[in-house]
């Protein structure tokens, strides 16, 4: 069975759903790119549970449209995906294994940062699909540990996604046009984290909120960048990192793509 590396996707505004962009056309490429998953794990910037990280063993998870202000058309869509409950119990297990606590959700649905990028990269929806969720509060280390955790369900073929954005200030966001000027402190932040991620600098990675420069103007809150440290951690201890896409959209959403082999 061919072991899928593992991803990191900038998901952005929702309106990466129905809006041409570059990061739309990467997507719309990357699923016909990799070998076909029989399952599908994301861990979405919009799932934030306390104290343990929750799965969801939906049979058959809703489209949630957990977003408000665009157009009607995106509240419109589905991605009626079948749920994975056995790669639930699966997950579950080894994150106790871990030493991690998991809650249950027995119906939790999939989150906008799930099925944009899903319904791009696999439109037939036809790829069992379940998620985990972030941990409210926790570090990027603590959320490496949990992908690590994770690791195993890759070689039974399943796909683990990171889904979050590598900038996410959504204030400096508002009236700007898609095409929007990159500012000096999305591209600086942008500039550090590529080159430490190519350099597998995990230490630096993990402390980037403290060493890179404008961390905390381009994430006030962390939950859109942990996926990625999830993603990181979820594949092999000695995976190269490479980075699959880059653009920018709104001027401060960076929407870059990394995959870890």
């Amino acid at each position: 069975m061919t072991k899928l590396p593992t991803l990191f996707i900038s998901h952005g505004s929702p309106m990466l759903a129905i809006l041409d962009s570059p990061a739309r056309r990467f997507l719309l490429e990357l699923g016909n790119q990799l070998p076909r998953p029989r399952a599908i794990v994301v861990v979405s910037a919009h799932w934030e549970s306390s104290g343990a990280p929750a799965a969801s063993f939906a049979a058959q998870p809703a489209t949630i449209h957990d977003f408000g202000g665009f157009p009607a058309a995106l509240g419109e869509i589905e991605y009626p995906a079948i749920g994975a409950p056995e790669v639930a119990a699966q997950a579950s297990r080894l994150l106790e294994q871990a030493g991690l606590p998991v809650q249950r959700s027995a119906d939790r649905g999939l989150d906008h940062g799930a099925w944009v990028p899903l319904s791009l990269m696999y439109p037939d929806a036809g790829i069992p699909t379940m998620q985990i969720s972030l941990v409210r509060g926790a570090t990027p280390a603590e959320h490496y540990r949990i992908g690590q955790a994770l690791a195993p369900l890759r070689d039974q073929g399943a796909l683990i996604i990171g889904s979050g954005s590598l900038t996410h200030n959504l204030h400096e966001v508002w009236g700007n046009p898609i095409d929007a000027n990159v500012p000096a402190w999305v591209s600086e932040f942008d500039a550090w984290m590529t080159t430490r991620l190519l350099a597998n600098q995990r230490d630096a990675l993990f402390n980037y909120r403290q060493q890179a420069p404008f961390a905390v103007r381009n994430h006030p809150t962390e939950e859109h960048l942990l996926p990625l440290f999830v993603a990181m951690g979820a594949a092999d201890a000695d995976a190269i990192a490479q980075r699959i896409h880059a653009s920018y959209q709104y001027g401060a959403l960076a929407m870059d793509a990394y995959a870890f082999n």
